[in-house]
């Protein structure tokens, strides 16, 4: 299956505009993060059903919202986008591994797979605009401990689907992702199915200490490819675990840099 929105190149490309529909995006995320605190999961805790169904909505309510936003963004001129593969997403104990070049990858993400659980930066459960959000939905905040580790796993073990970004920070431009090896020590130890995206973006933006307003002459496009199933198996029966998690941490590091430098050089060649 793929979701488009189709692709624009004109000349800076309604430039004015684009800046004021971006700030409008920004301060919809911001209000819409405030009226979930105030509003919306206040009301959700009062309908009947135990804790898990309690995640389950919220979760769900994130990931509508979510999907909803990057719809704006796209009706409104800020971007396109592209997904190829998007039916394999969402699958109970898969764990989704994905690089980070951009600061909206997860709303896209969560924004597909609405049940998904994610591992997201500590500094969202106390930032005022998102730390109602993610606590709610149960997100697992990275903070680099064994303890985030293995509630990563037990998710996993319990069917829910895991996002992770190994990186654990955004891309720098112009850089090859550098990828954690606490992801794959996640995915071998528990995941039924090991499924990269790779996500590009052009012409980059919302980068790591990039500000919002800062952006490119021409709209954005952005393109994420999901990857074929990979087997934690395969890996497993490499040997013990350090060296298993290894053998996995660098397979996915030279997936992703070949993926990203083919579609450099097809960008180049359009």
């Amino acid at each position: 299956m793929e979701l488009a929105a189709p692709a624009v190149s004109k000349p800076r490309d309604a430039y004015y505009w684009r800046l004021l529909a971006t700030a409008l995006s920004f301060f919809l995320f911001g209000v819409g993060g405030l009226c979930l605190r105030a509003l919306v999961f206040p009301l959700l805790s009062r309908l009947p059903g135990d804790a898990v169904r309690h995640r389950h909505r919220a979760r769900q309510t994130i990931g509508w919202l979510f999907w909803r936003f990057v719809r704006f963004m796209s009706a409104s001129g800020v971007l396109t986008y592209e997904i190829t593969g998007c039916e394999r997403l969402g699958r109970p104990g898969q764990i989704i591994i994905a690089n980070h070049p951009t600061l909206i990858d997860v709303v896209f993400l969560i924004g597909l797979v609405r049940q998904a659980n994610c591992v997201v930066k500590h500094g969202l459960f106390v930032n005022p605009f998102t730390r109602s959000p993610v606590r709610e939905a149960q997100y697992i905040a990275n903070d680099g401990s064994m303890d985030m580790l293995d509630t990563a796993v037990t998710s996993l073990q319990e069917g829910q689907t895991l996002i992770i970004f190994p990186e654990g920070t955004r891309t720098p431009p112009g850089q090859a992702p550098a990828f954690h090896r606490g992801a794959a020590s996640i995915a071998l130890r528990g995941a039924k199915v090991i499924t990269p995206v790779v996500i590009t973006v052009a012409p980059v933006t919302l980068t790591k200490n990039e500000p919002w307003y800062r952006i490119p002459l021409r709209r954005v496009h952005f393109h994420l490819s999901v990857g074929n199933d990979i087997e934690p198996q395969t890996f497993i029966s490499l040997g013990p675990a350090p060296l298993a998690s290894r053998r996995l941490n660098d397979f996915l590091h030279l997936h992703f840099t070949k993926e990203l430098a083919e579609d450099e050089r097809s960008t180049a060649r359009t």
